[in-house]
């Protein structure tokens, strides 16, 4: 009688010891914009099943590197982890960590990094930190941190935050984008209404644009690295002989007989790049709240004789002496670049 006494006794602890320790893990994948297309497999290359619109939220079957799948009304589908924030409802019985073992700090490591008001590239941006600037992390997900400091509060992608290491998650991994800064050398390009060198404009909004898509794992090609006049056709021939992706080729506008002109337009040439163009000129117009000039046909060499995904900028007016200065600052050239890479992002999510 004694050693089933005991022998219920030990059982009785294992289940509790079993209970006690249990985790169970429900995540929804909440969607972070419209229109995101839900594909029958882990890749662009698979078929485009349906689409699903922001803050709709979809339970996690599995994950397979940047790809989520999850569980629809009618079957399953896949999407980009890019655009989903992971929810997770977490149950345990034992006992909680202390929120004191859990605080995190992150340490800015570039400057003018993009913080904005949500977990997407379709937030805000709504201030530009500083290097070396310091904040406490509150949450974080697959791809972004939630931050905050005496200053500031707000969400921070991680490509831009952790500098030796790249998300597997980020869309432009892999990818090869050749960055034209237009003009050069002898060929200043148009003066602006403060004396302005198109070709230093460019070049500088090259030269961030260059520094974001690093960041995010993309193999950058620059026309020119320096003040150096370049042929138009060796301008192209760059894009052609490289395993190129997109090539954006940079320039500014300029009607001084207009001094009150402004705003940003996009060109294509060849009809299968118009919507490359569409996608960058929403991303740069969301981003800048710029006079919308639209995404339209331009028969620019540099894009005529192009023939990988090719489109030309005019990323504003500096015969305006209101947007030249405008266009100077180091925060509004950051909201151009966000643009860009914003519209190449949707791009390449979006490419078959």
């Amino acid at each position: 009688m004694q050693s089933k006494k005991i022998i219920i006794l030990a059982i009785g602890i294992i289940i509790l010891v079993f209970s006690m320790s249990q985790v169970v893990f429900a995540d929804d994948a909440v969607i972070n914009v419209d229109n995101l297309n839900v594909r029958g497999g882990p890749g662009t290359n698979f078929d485009v099943v349906g689409q699903i619109h922001t803050d709709e939220s979809y339970p996690i079957i599995q994950k397979d590197n940047e790809w989520i799948e999850i569980q629809l009304e009618n079957g399953t589908g896949w999407v980009s982890s890019e655009y989903i924030t992971v929810k997770g409802e977490t149950e345990e019985t034992s006992p909680p960590s202390s929120l004191m073992e859990n605080e995190k700090s992150i340490t800015i490591v570039y400057d003018n990094t993009q913080i904005r008001d949500g977990s997407s590239t379709d937030h805000e941006i709504i201030h530009f930190a500083d290097k070396g600037t310091v904040f406490n992390v509150i949450s974080e997900t697959a791809e972004w941190y939630e931050i905050e400091n005496d200053s500031v509060s707000g969400f921070v992608h991680k490509d831009l935050v952790n500098k030796n290491q790249q998300s597997n998650a980020s869309g432009f991994k892999g990818k090869t984008i050749v960055i034209d800064a237009g003009h050069g050398g002898r060929d200043v390009g148009a003066i602006g209404a403060n004396e302005t060198y198109e070709k230093h404009l460019t070049y500088k909004t090259a030269y961030e644009l260059e520094q974001l898509l690093t960041l995010l794992g993309a193999e950058v090609v620059l026309t020119r690295s320096e003040d150096e006049y370049i042929f138009l056709g060796s301008r192209s021939s760059v894009s052609n002989h490289s395993n190129t992706d997109a090539f954006i080729s940079i320039h500014y506008n300029s009607v001084p007989e207009l001094p009150s002109a402004t705003g940003i337009g996009t060109y294509y040439y060849h009809d299968q790049y118009e919507s490359l163009a569409n996608y960058i000129q929403e991303g740069i117009v969301k981003e800048t709240d710029a006079r919308d000039r639209n995404a339209t046909f331009g028969d620019y060499q540099v894009i005529r004789q192009n023939y990988k995904p090719s489109v030309l900028l005019e990323l504003g007016f500096i015969s305006n002496a209101e947007e030249e200065m405008l266009l100077l600052t180091n925060a509004y050239q950051q909201k151009i670049v966000s643009g860009i890479v914003y519209g190449l992002g949707k791009y390449f999510s979006n490419a078959n």
